[in-house]
């Protein structure tokens, strides 16, 4: 590890371009080894040391990158160790990321909030903690030229990333505070088509079938770049503009089993955020060549360098506005009433900042 890198390590903003993460139909297909198989990470003794293996679940979206970026150079690896074996796994969004967590296909998962909040809920606080985050912004609604305003998108369909992602609740919300009916069989007053894959959904759009879609970058950069415009810029709905994006999350049986692994995780994501601002001709290079090996779809360092205008990649998990996302998924009948109050672990991640001088992150 550069000294440059350990010294750069916590919150970095990295502000410039309006996108995911999420942010959405799993290609599941694994990369580096791959991440199928069952069991807790398949932890043994070797010669009095402890060999385990962590399988570790990302996107192919810009808001994953500080993913990408550790996988990339493999500065994750290095920071894990030698006696652990990274396996990464792909997905297209977080509902599929948290099947495979419920599974034990996977250990951990960059996802956006509310595929984590789906995740904590529906196994009554016991399957998974947040223990860090990952990025804030991103996220755009981008339609055709023609539309205007909310009311001209009735009666028309609009795309999002996968049912229950986060962006689909972003934009199933906005449309219900723009006084429109939405319903997740595709009735109401806007139709909400859900991608199997992100790529699908920008397609669509280019191919006319979807008046616009609530997106995650690069994807949105890519609809603007195909005659799109921004309609809405997330950022501008939350306080300050911070909201939660990307968290890394972790099978609660994992985390209780190896700490001292999923701290030096969160040691290697904090080292691959600092690239991004120490170097980001380097960042975009390690994201671009990233993206195409998650998704098999080249993507152009300027696309990558644009994305990241619009995002600020942070160990802060920003919990204040997952807490608001629940309540907005409550609001639409997608998520029943849950507690939160255990889903944040943060005591590892403030370890690491204790111990290296900095704040500590409030949950």
């Amino acid at each position: 590890m550069s000294p440059t890198r350990s010294r750069l390590r916590f919150i970095v903003p990295v502000l410039a371009f309006s996108l995911v993460a999420a942010a959405c139909s799993s290609s599941a297909a694994s990369k580096s080894g791959g991440g199928s198989g069952g069991g807790s990470g398949g932890a043994t003794a070797a010669s009095g040391t402890e060999k385990v293996t962590l399988r570790l679940g990302y996107f192919g979206n810009v808001t994953h990158a500080p993913a990408m970026i550790g996988l990339q150079d493999g500065e994750l690896a290095k920071a894990l160790g030698a006696d652990v074996t990274l396996k990464p796994s792909v997905f297209n969004a977080g509902p599929n990321a948290v099947e495979a967590l419920f599974s034990k296909s996977i250990d951990a998962s960059f996802v956006g909030p509310n595929p984590a909040i789906n995740a904590y809920s529906k196994s009554k606080g016991a399957a998974i903690r947040i223990v860090a985050g990952t990025a804030s912004g991103g996220a755009f609604l981008v339609v055709k030229p023609e539309i205007k305003t909310a009311a001209d998108l009735k009666g028309k369909s609009v795309g999002s990333p996968s049912l229950g992602n986060t962006q689909d609740v972003a934009l199933r919300y906005w449309l219900k505070q723009k006084g429109l009916s939405t319903d997740t069989n595709g009735g109401g007053d806007v139709k909400i088509v859900p991608g199997p894959d992100n790529g699908t959904v920008v397609q669509s759009f280019q191919q006319g079938d979807l008046a616009g879609a609530w997106m995650p970058e690069p994807y949105a950069t890519k609809m603007v770049k195909a005659g799109g415009h921004i309609l809405v810029n997330e950022a501008d709905l939350w306080p300050g503009g911070r909201y939660v994006t990307t968290l890394l999350v972790v099978r609660t049986e994992f985390l209780h089993a190896h700490p001292g692994v999923v701290k030096n995780l969160i040691a290697g994501l904090s080292d691959s955020i600092a690239v991004i601002t120490a170097d980001p001709a380097k960042a975009a290079d390690l994201v671009s060549k990233g993206i195409e090996a998650a998704t098999g779809k080249s993507i152009t360092t300027a696309l990558v360098t644009s994305s990241f205008k619009s995002i600020s990649f942070t160990l802060d998990p920003v919990a204040s506005s997952l807490r608001t996302d629940v309540d907005h998924a409550v609001s639409l009948g997608i998520l029943d009433k849950t507690d939160l109050t255990n889903i944040f672990d943060l005591s590892l991640l403030n370890q690491l900042l204790t111990s290296e001088g900095k704040p500590t992150v409030a949950q």
